[in-house]
């Protein structure tokens, strides 16, 4: 790792002392960035930096740092409003433990699962490099009782993760998978036989609009190049890290011939007053920050490919199109059905039973009206008989679930108000 450091200052220096060059554009993460940030503002030297995440602090500190890159933590509200969607109350996190921009993400996704009223049951966090620890940190995971999987990972250890998880039988009926990007953007990019690891996966995708002049020439001169430079893959397609590499590049062409035409104004400036509609959508700086991204789309794998289901906005909630005309919903199971792991269409109920810790029940025995609830105690048998209408409820109710879950009465002999308050001291009764 040191020695990648050092390749990047080197690199840096390279450009900056040697070539000559008026601003750099990269690179994609926000580590790399730190490293080369300092000796880009030293210079005066404009970076336009394509990682997604930046400190808040880090444009006061470097006046030459732009994030030319939207922020994605509002993705992690589209998050918890598929969680509330579906009513499910717990959650797993797995991500990725490689910087302090990870953590900020995960930081972002836990406060907003919190704020929705959803428990974090666990969290997983997973080295930059593979850890042959993995399976058992899955099987814990597989050994609990919840079902609902947040993950938000960089591509090789989603790869690594999905391959592990179908080993142990984690993408079957009754598992609930939810990710993010990056791994969502390039989904595209994947063989078949890697996106079929993750059948049945909901994700959050940055969406940037696929239409215009605009974007159809540059979409027909980038397959074109693509396919000339990589004649042996087969997938050519831009996707979003494309389209926002295309804008930087001409935020920064733009910026260049404007600061020829009027010498008052340094590139730094001009940069920071662009104000347009790039491919990957508007481009207009606050703080030196690409303004943050607002709308995201929903998609679920299905086969060896996804399906798009619908769109999620910041503050309007979800739909099934973007424009003037969207209707907007706070449930995501308004956007139509979703294919699940294992092929349900049915909605997984996101958590299993424990087993072997069944449901207690505390009865009073001092109740007054027996009709309702009687507690009969044969001291011959050494046996305790729960009767009653409301015991009799219970156990209707209970017949009527769609899963087993195991109970057990318990004769409380005392009063009503002490019962409930073991209930909430959780006491053994």
């Amino acid at each position: 790792m040191k020695a990648q450091e050092g390749e990047v200052l080197n690199w840096a220096r390279d450009l900056i002392d040697t070539q000559k060059v008026e601003a750099i554009i990269g690179p994609e993460t926000w580590k790399e960035t730190a490293l080369v940030v300092d000796i880009c503002s030293k210079n005066m030297t404009p970076i336009l930096s394509l990682a997604d995440a930046t400190p808040n602090w880090s444009t006061s500190k470097w006046p030459y740092l732009v994030q030319i890159s939207p922020n994605q933590f509002k993705q992690m509200k589209a998050v918890a409003a598929i969680v509330q969607s579906f009513e499910w109350y717990n959650v797993n996190i797995i991500y990725d433990d490689t910087d302090s921009s990870s953590t900020r993400m995960f930081s972002h996704l836990y406060s907003d699962l919190s704020v929705s009223g959803v428990h974090i049951s666990n969290v997983l966090a997973i080295p930059p490099l593979s850890s042959s620890s993995l399976p058992q940190e899955l099987e814990k995971l597989r050994n609990g009782y919840c079902r609902v999987f947040v993950v938000n990972l960089s591509v090789p250890l989603a790869i690594n993760l999905f391959q592990t998880t179908k080993k142990l039988k984690m993408m079957e009926k009754g598992y609930v998978w939810i990710v993010t990007d990056p791994l969502t953007s390039l989904l595209h990019s994947l063989n078949s036989s890697t996106v079929s690891l993750m059948q049945g996966i909901i994700g959050v995708k940055s969406y940037f609009p696929e239409i215009g002049l605009q974007y159809e020439d540059f979409y027909s001169k980038f397959r074109k190049k693509f396919s000339s430079e990589n004649p042996h893959e087969l997938n050519n397609e831009p996707g979003i890290f494309a389209a926002r590499a295309y804008d930087a590049t001409r935020t920064l062409a733009l910026s260049m011939i404007q600061t020829t035409n009027k010498k008052d104004q340094t590139l730094m400036d001009k940069i920071l007053l662009n104000n347009f509609n790039g491919l990957s959508g508007k481009i207009h700086f606050t703080d030196q920050k690409l303004d943050p991204s607002d709308t995201f789309q929903i998609i679920n794998v299905m086969g060896k490919d996804y399906k798009e289901i619908g769109f999620w906005t910041n503050g309007l909630g979800f739909s099934n199109t973007i424009g003037q005309n969207a209707a907007f919903n706070s449930s995501m199971k308004e956007l139509g059905q979703v294919l699940w792991p294992g092929r349900p269409w049915g909605i997984p109920r996101g958590w299993i039973p424990a087993l072997d810790k069944p449901l207690r029940i505390g009865v009073p025995v001092l109740a007054t009206l027996k009709q309702s609830v009687t507690v009969i105690h044969d001291q011959t048998e050494n046996t305790t008989t729960f009767q009653g209408f409301t015991i009799d409820i219970f156990r209707a109710t209970m017949e009527l679930l769609p899963y087993h879950l195991p109970y057990k009465f318990y004769p409380f002999n005392d009063t009503y108000d002490n019962l409930v308050k073991q209930v909430y001291l959780k006491l053994v009764f």
